[in-house]
């Protein structure tokens, strides 16, 4: 089964939205217990999550459904121990995603509860973490990175203005592919109502070697699906292209006026791979 490439956000707090963000079409489903949740309700979220991971069953029980992870609180937070010590051993959880991540220590002590199949994907959202990417890709049970653009932000004094993240997009997505780790999930876009933007900002973190975002609202679903799948144009180029290097028998082939060299034939191989998607 391929990485997700969408995952969405339903606070913890909100157990009414949970079937609900399952039925959106997502990739992947994250039950939130930190931002989303107001410090007064940790605990009664905490609770709902684990309500509606019983209720969901086991994975093999309901194969039409996306996985569900948890955001749980971050290991400098008071609600860390108990988030772990409540979820990481459900058999229904997919993965751990861990806030704030800056140290191979935080995800060990989530490792150390965790079920055996059980992922931790860890959000990079400071110049710590930044610093530590080594640390972090190398952690045991470590999947992939996601990155927290606003906190980043946020934290190093940026203005809100993607074109000074690139450096340290490009930085994730390095030091991910360097740990054999899935490509990176970039962060959320905060339009909800917007889908060319959206879809804008997807195809960016695409073009820097990201392999999926994160979603606050259903809305934007359809344009980040849109932005990480193959167009019929480039099945099609994929299609031309091995067909060529077979019909050639290992001679020098070029194709729509392009020499075809082995960087672009494993790219039409991925592309020719690639299940279309149905929405």
């Amino acid at each position: 089964m391929s990485a997700p490439c969408s995952y969405l956000f339903v606070p913890g707090n909100r157990p009414d939205r949970f079937i609900k963000a399952r039925n959106a079409g997502a990739d992947a489903v994250i039950f939130d217990l930190e931002d989303a949740v107001q410090p007064a309700e940790k605990g009664l979220a905490r609770d709902a999550v684990v309500n509606g991971l019983d209720a969901a069953g086991a994975p093999a029980d309901a194969p039409h459904h996306p996985p569900i992870y948890v955001r749980i609180n971050g290991a400098q937070t008071e609600w860390f121990a108990d988030d772990v010590a409540a979820l990481a051993a459900h058999p229904t959880l997919a993965g751990l995603i861990l806030p704030k991540a800056e140290d191979r220590e935080s995800i060990a002590a989530i490792r150390k509860r965790a079920h055996a199949a059980l992922t931790i994907s860890p959000i990079i959202e400071s110049a710590r973490g930044y610093a530590r990417l080594d640390e972090v890709c190398g952690a045991v049970s470590v999947d992939r990175l996601m990155f927290g653009t606003l906190d980043f932000q946020l934290d190093l004094g940026m203005e809100a203005n993607d074109d000074e993240l690139i450096v340290f997009r490009s930085g994730i997505v390095l030091a991910s592919r360097v740990a054999g780790l899935a490509a990176p999930v970039d962060g959320v876009s905060t339009s909800i109502d917007d889908p060319q933007s959206v879809e804008a900002d997807a195809r960016r973190g695409r073009r820097l070697g990201f392999g999926g975002k994160l979603c606050i609202h259903p809305k934007q679903l359809a344009a980040v699906h849109r932005a990480y799948a193959w167009s019929e144009a480039e099945y099609e180029w994929a299609k031309r292209v091995l067909h060529a290097v077979e019909a050639s028998g290992g001679a020098a082939v070029a194709v729509d006026g392009r020499m075809v060299d082995m960087p672009v034939i494993l790219k039409a191989q991925r592309i020719a791979a690639t299940p279309r998607r149905n929405e």
